[in-house]
């Protein structure tokens, strides 16, 4: 069995450099090395032969396949060589034509404007705070001052579960609640987060109005921080984001979460003021919602009204997009139109 082992070893080896294709150079190792091949079957019948030369011959016989698998690896090598040398003698390939350009992803437009959000309020201080999706009742509205029955929950078209409590949030505002319980250690650190996420409500699909939207919510907690504090920090944020000469203002408006509310407005950036139709010609261009949060609010995430006080504002990334590159129907945001993704 050790003769003819060594036999067919010598043999294949002389088969294996006469090739000079990869058809023959596959079925030499379909012979040799494969499931059924002459190598494989003599490891087979290591079992046939009397106990004291089995170690000797199966040690010699793994040794000749690896010895033959390298062969094999440097032969293919080689063979491969010659052949892509030949097709470029032959002509059969044209080295002159341009390579096959690779198609590479980009980020979604909502994405740039999240991580351009995110990168202006950390240069201001505020860190990042993620916040579920799916909410209870409680923190998306009870413990926001919406009580049941309030006539603000109309404001709002829920996505309830099966579950009575379950929810999808309708806002980032619930972050606000579990950044103050998470973060203010029992009401007693102050804290200054942004709230990016997906928000659901159960609403008719327009060219305005989608059932789902991103909001970054913000919210500050301190010490003695008024209205003033809040109105310095998002004339701060429109300058660094749609530049150094942005004029904001801002207009007494409502929220459950906050007394007092109000509406901040950017002097419109694609006419300067003058008016223009994505402005519907007033010159301002709407940008957040935002107030000082309602004592209940602050007795909910844990503070002391008396003692701490703070200010929350909600953006829409969707908005400032659409406004940014004048598109008119939100809609394409979540439509999967290549058409549109790859202008971004």
């Amino acid at each position: 069995m050790l003769s003819q082992l060594e036999s067919q070893y010598k043999e294949a080896l002389q088969a294996l450099e006469a090739i000079t294709d990869s058809e023959a150079l596959h079925d030499w190792e379909v012979k040799t090395l494969g499931r059924k091949g002459a190598i494989t079957e003599l490891l087979r019948s290591t079992g046939k032969l009397p106990p004291e030369e089995r170690a000797s011959f199966g040690k010699r016989a793994n040794e000749i396949k690896n010895l033959l698998a390298e062969a094999y690896a440097q032969r293919e090598a080689l063979v491969h060589q010659q052949e892509l040398a030949y097709d470029l003698e032959a002509g059969q390939i044209d080295i002159s034509l341009p390579g096959r350009t690779l198609t590479v992803g980009g980020l979604h437009p909502s994405t740039q404007t999240l991580r351009l959000y995110a990168h202006v309020w950390a240069e201001m201080g505020f860190q990042v705070y993620r916040s579920r999706d799916v909410e209870t009742d409680d923190y998306n509205f009870q413990m926001l001052n919406f009580p049941p029955h309030h006539p603000a929950r109309e404001m709002q078209d829920t996505f309830y579960t099966d579950k009575p409590d379950v929810i999808l949030r309708t806002q980032t505002s619930p972050g606000q609640i579990r950044a103050m319980l998470e973060l203010g250690e029992g009401g007693t650190k102050p804290i200054r987060v942004i709230v990016p996420g997906m928000c659901y409500r159960h609403e008719q699909i327009t060219s305005r109005s989608e059932i789902q939207f991103h909001q970054v919510e913000g919210l500050a907690i301190g010490r003695n921080i008024h209205m003033t504090d809040l109105k310095g920090t998002v004339a701060e944020f429109a300058r660094r984001m749609y530049g150094d000469d942005a004029k904001v203002r801002f207009r007494a408006s409502y929220f459950p979460f906050t007394e007092p509310s109000m509406e901040i407005d950017v002097e419109c950036f694609l006419c300067g003021g003058e008016g223009c139709r994505v402005c519907k010609y007033t010159g301002w261009l709407e940008i957040s919602g935002a107030g000082m949060v309602h004592p209940n609010v602050l007795r909910n995430g844990g503070y002391d009204p008396s003692v701490w006080s703070g200010f929350a504002f909600g953006m829409g990334p969707e908005r400032a997009t659409m406004l940014k590159h004048g598109i008119t129907d939100i809609r394409y945001f979540w439509g999967n139109d290549l058409r549109v993704l790859e202008q971004f």
